[in-house]
């Protein structure tokens, strides 16, 4: 009976023992993620109006070459970083990013999206999507990238940028600038304008929900504007996966697959990808250009699915998640293992 409770004892010595070597573990790790990311916050490089800065680095002097056009990454991880390598082995001038950049507009998911575009050799452009304005997102977009519509021109080309992140109309104000854009690059050979969201949508399928402006009248009012200004091509995104046609006289390409869940099962529109636009004095050529996508069965599209939230999640919140779990285990310690001990106390301090 003796040897029983002085077994007993030695192993509440030993429990003991290895809670407290856990709460300081857990302890240490909390302040090393804490550390970790305040450093990551006050290390974070200074982005000060990135467009107007990448837009110094093109040569607007040239009439022939290629520029890249992609949309939709929305922070993915490892469909995305392959499209960055891939398109850094193209001889373009540039690349546009047709938006959603980011999950939503939370500033820690620009910080992530920013850290990943460092690695393009060539200067990136963006246009805002409808993902960068929740949560505040417009105003870390500007912050960031600056003003939400703008134009630029090469020596025989024009380049019209729109902001329709809403989902819904281009306000008074953007819409005058946008026709007298329009009327300026009448004495350009070619006129490309990017947009976020689509005019219409081309998706046969019934059962999804239209990805495309809410406003048929002001889409139909935008899709006569550029008829009349004889636009080259409009580029759109939002929609995930692949389409092209022409909305009236205007030829669209709707190019929605840099990274996010892809829109259906269909091989000639849903897969990743990027387009690759050649320009030259003589015509204007686009390329599609595949990225690995996965499988068209219905299992493998939904584990790829789940796949790209939880890895974008650990790989853009890990120490946060690190620092709530370790709160937790402390909380737990104090309230339950030493329990006995904060109770004892009580009782010596009234006694």
């Amino acid at each position: 009976m003796k040897d029983k409770r002085i077994n007993t004892h030695h192993t509440k010595i030993k429990i003991n023992i290895f809670n407290k070597f856990l709460f300081l573990a857990v302890l240490f790790l909390l302040i090393i993620s804490c550390f970790i990311k305040i450093h990551s916050i006050i290390s974070f490089p200074k982005i000060d109006k990135w467009n107007y800065q990448q837009l110094q680095k093109i040569d607007k002097t040239k009439n022939e070459f290629e520029f890249i056009v992609f949309g939709d990454n929305k922070n993915s991880i490892t469909t995305f970083e392959n499209l960055i390598e891939k398109v850094n082995e193209e001889e373009a001038l540039f690349a546009i990013a047709l938006g959603d950049l980011v999950y939503d507009g939370e500033k820690e998911k620009f910080r992530f999206f920013i850290n990943q575009i460092k690695d393009f050799n060539k200067p990136l452009l963006t246009a805002i999507g409808n993902h960068e304005i929740t949560d505040l997102g417009r105003a870390n977009y500007y912050e960031l990238f600056g003003t939400f519509y703008y134009s630029f021109t090469t020596a025989n080309s024009y380049f019209i940028i729109l902001d329709n992140a809403n989902e819904t109309n281009l306000d008074a104000w953007q819409m005058d600038w946008l026709e007298n854009e329009l009327q300026i690059s009448q004495n350009y050979k070619y006129r490309f304008v990017f947009m976020h969201v689509p005019l219409y949508d081309p998706q046969d399928s019934k059962t999804i929900i239209d990805h495309c402006l809410k406003d048929p009248t002001f889409a139909k009012k935008l899709n006569d504007l550029f008829d009349i200004n004889n636009v080259t091509m409009l580029f759109c995104s939002h929609i995930h996966g692949y389409y092209n046609g022409i909305w009236g006289t205007t030829p669209y390409i709707i190019t929605g697959g840099a990274g996010a869940e892809l829109h259906g099962s269909n091989p000639q529109h849903h897969f990743y990808h990027y387009i690759k636009v050649n320009v030259s004095d003589n015509s204007v050529e686009y390329e599609i250009v595949r990225i690995k996508s996965p499988k068209f069965e219905f299992i493998d599209r939904l584990i790829h699915i789940i796949m790209i939230y939880i890895y974008a999640f650990f790989a853009i919140k890990f120490w946060d998640s690190i620092i709530i779990i370790t709160l937790i285990y402390l909380v737990f310690y104090i309230i339950f293992i030493k329990k006995e001990w904060l109770i004892l106390n009580l009782k010596k301090k009234k006694k």
